[in-house]
């Protein structure tokens, strides 16, 4: 499969040669017959892929280039840009699912005759599947421009029959919004797959703000489903209709344009409404829109564009259909806003208001509110809101929410509410609020305002047990304390390297980030001692998951930070921006590998700094040459020490959450002063 027209970055070099960038640079300045650039600028230039692979394999640095990343060099250095590569790839790789009969008789013969009679094909297969095609968010691809592309098909379809075709273009799209995380606002799975359970069982689902359909994907499937979605951007609207279309056998009804100023889906009355809106927008349309008939409680302000959203969801939804948006938690509170919100709660529109922990969506600084809403078959005669706070009762460190603990948290309380209307009050958890409480001058919905505080440090119970765990850990501390020694002279021993380690078989390295796995230990996890908190969805590769006696080493940051793995971390997968070292038992002990990485001076010599960040160059960190025995001598002291860091550690946590129950039980009156 030759593709003479694709170009590769020094980047793209990297990665087929499992190299870092400086390796090609050097290779360009030392290797006369390297490629030489056929395109991009003086300071990126980029190479034909097939003289690349060629030098490549004649140097053998690499003995043939894995199908899955020249289908991605093809994606990526496709003359129109990887989001029309993208575009004619998923079109086949729908074909290659639905109809590969059809795709066989399309494909035998010359890439000319390809690109004349996939059209027709791909007009069969994606009419019904994706009901609009020509003018809309798919764009029917012609003969002219499906020629370029021929090659990218043929290897996509190869793909595909190595991973399936779903998985495959989960694959390539993964690659690509990796490659542009500022261009598109993700939506978490973990927290898709929540909003969809509020939302319930639906056959007519619609994301009005689609983005790459993460909503819509979490949705549970159903018999005649049919999904529908909008995208402001055109691009990004195909890419996800072809996406939905892979994954479900329901019908996939997707549109380019803003829902909002042009909604495609007017006369639409769905099942259920799922939506991450944009956030805090200005020109949303506030003077275009003023006479709008979406506007049923009230005309939203130019500074109210998530208010506005509310009202298209409700808009588009069936008589008791429900609704249920990401929301900023400055909606709740907004005083522009207030008028709204009451006719909201009035009408019985809104039906919960749920505070999320920090982090579990962008931005991760702010905890983000689901508001869930139904529009109403008539008023209800004593309406209540769902106030509940999810961060409240859920435990977080720098891996991000505890997501099982926030579903049990947050769909125990819903539907509860949703059956009966009212749900029991659970203090610093969630309340059932009847309406004419919230109905004052400010309206104000945000949860942490309306439910009752919890017992003090979890009562006078968990106050008195929490001491007893405090002072158990400081005792330990204590023990653990490393003994002072007498000072020596400094020792000075012949030194090596990690990527010479590597290259001498004496241990392997390994870098992170493929999926998926539901159990990740993130470069937060390793960085702050916890256990693995994240996931990785589905990307197509084989996640690289981690082993007792590793050692992980967080590559960005700056700080000197090693992590030998136990018994208890083994099994969970390797995170984005890890390196892991695994030694080899007979030559090197990892306590000595991972205590020797820690060093300042060290990580500042093998450290390069841009103007917002740090990043590690792992193979370039330095250890000292010693026969094994003596390396384990040093490696029983880190071992001391790690455990020491431990144990400060978590004393730290115990006496934070000590002092803050103190503190509440002496100003609530449930702790005496003396």
């Amino acid at each position: 499969m030759q593709d003479n027209g694709t170009e590769v970055t020094a980047a793209g070099i990297a990665r087929l040669a499992g190299v870092g960038r400086a390796a090609v640079s050097n290779w360009r300045r030392r290797h006369a017959d390297f490629p030489k650039p056929v395109g991009g600028t003086e300071t990126s230039p980029s190479f034909a892929l097939t003289e690349v692979e060629d030098w490549l394999r004649r140097q053998g640095k690499l003995a043939e280039v894995p199908l899955r990343e020249r289908v991605w060099q093809q994606v990526a250095g496709h003359p129109e840009g990887p989001v029309t590569a993208l575009v004619h790839a998923g079109c086949a790789l729908v074909l290659v699912h639905d109809r590969p009969t059809l795709w066989q008789e399309a494909s035998a013969g010359s890439d000319a005759r390809l690109a004349e009679l996939l059209p027709t094909a791909l007009e069969q297969v994606l009419t019904p599947r994706l009901g609009m095609l020509r003018g809309t968010a798919v764009p029917f691809p012609t003969p002219t421009e499906l020629l370029p592309s021929a090659p990218l098909l043929r290897g996509a379809a190869d793909l595909a029959e190595e991973l399936g075709p779903q998985q495959a273009y989960e694959f390539l799209l993964g690659r690509h919004l990796d490659a542009n995380p500022r261009q598109y606002t993700l939506t978490p799975a973990d927290l898709a797959a929540l909003m969809a359970d509020l939302a319930g069982p639906a056959r007519s689902v619609l994301d009005p703000a689609c983005g790459t359909g993460a909503l819509l994907r979490a949705v549970a499937p159903a018999t005649g489903q049919e999904l529908h979605g909008q995208d402001s951007d055109p691009g990004l609207a195909a890419l996800t209709g072809l996406r939905l279309a892979l994954q479900t056998k329901g019908v996939v009804r997707m549109a380019a344009g803003d829902s909002l100023m042009s909604d495609a889906f007017d006369t639409l009355r769905a099942d259920a409404v799922l939506c991450h809106p944009p956030f805090n927008e200005r020109n949303w349309g506030h003077d275009e829109l003023a006479y709008d008939p979406r506007w049923e409680y009230g005309f939203p302000a130019r500074t109210e564009s998530e208010l506005a959203w509310v009202q298209h969801a409700l808009a588009r939804l069936r008589d008791g259909g429900t609704a249920v948006l990401l929301m900023p938690p400055a909606a709740a509170s907004r005083r522009s806003g207030r008028r709204i919100r009451a006719d909201l709660l009035r009408r019985g529109a809104l039906r919960a208001v749920i505070a999320l922990p920090v982090g579990a969506a962008p931005p991760y600084n702010i905890p983000l509110h689901l508001w869930v809403l139904r529009r109403p078959e008539k008023a209800p005669a004593q309406p209540e809101l769902l106030l509940t706070d999810a961060g409240a009762s859920v435990p977080e460190d720098r891996g991000g929410p505890d997501w099982a603990a926030v579903r049990d948290a947050v769909l125990g309380a819903w539907r509860l509410f949703a059956r009966t209307g009212t749900a029991p009050e659970v203090p610093g958890v969630s309340r059932s609020v009847p309406v004419i409480e919230l109905l004052d001058d400010d309206v104000d919905l945000a949860p942490a305002r309306h439910l009752p505080p919890p017992a003090a440090g979890g009562g006078p119970q968990e106050l008195t047990a929490l001491r007893a765990r405090l002072d158990e850990t400081l005792r330990l501390t204590v023990d653990l304390n490393p003994r002072a020694h007498d000072t020596a002279d400094r020792t000075r021993w012949p030194l090596t390297t990690v990527g010479e380690l590597a290259r001498g078989g004496a241990l392997v390295m390994r870098t992170g980030g493929n999926g998926p796995h539901a159990r990740v230990l993130t470069d937060h996890d390793v960085l702050a001692g916890t256990a693995p908190s994240g996931t990785l969805p589905g990307a197509g590769e084989e996640p690289v998951l981690v082993a007792e006696g590793d050692v992980v080493v967080p590559v960005l940051g700056g700080g000197a930070v090693a992590r030998v793995i136990d018994a208890a971390t083994a099994g969970a997968a390797l995170g984005r921006n890890l390196t892991l070292l695994r030694p080899d038992p007979a030559a090197l002990d990892p306590w000595f590998l991972a205590g020797f990485l820690r060093g300042t001076a060290n990580n500042r010599q093998a450290s390069s700094y841009a103007s917002t960040a740090t990043r590690l160059d792992v193979r370039r960190l330095q250890l000292p040459r010693l026969p094994l025995e003596q390396q384990r001598h040093y490696g029983e002291r880190f071992r001391a020490l790690a455990g020491f860091e431990d144990a400060l550690r978590l004393a730290g946590r115990l006496g934070e959450q000590f002092v803050r129950g103190l503190y509440d039980g002496l100003t609530d009156g449930t702790v005496a002063p003396d």
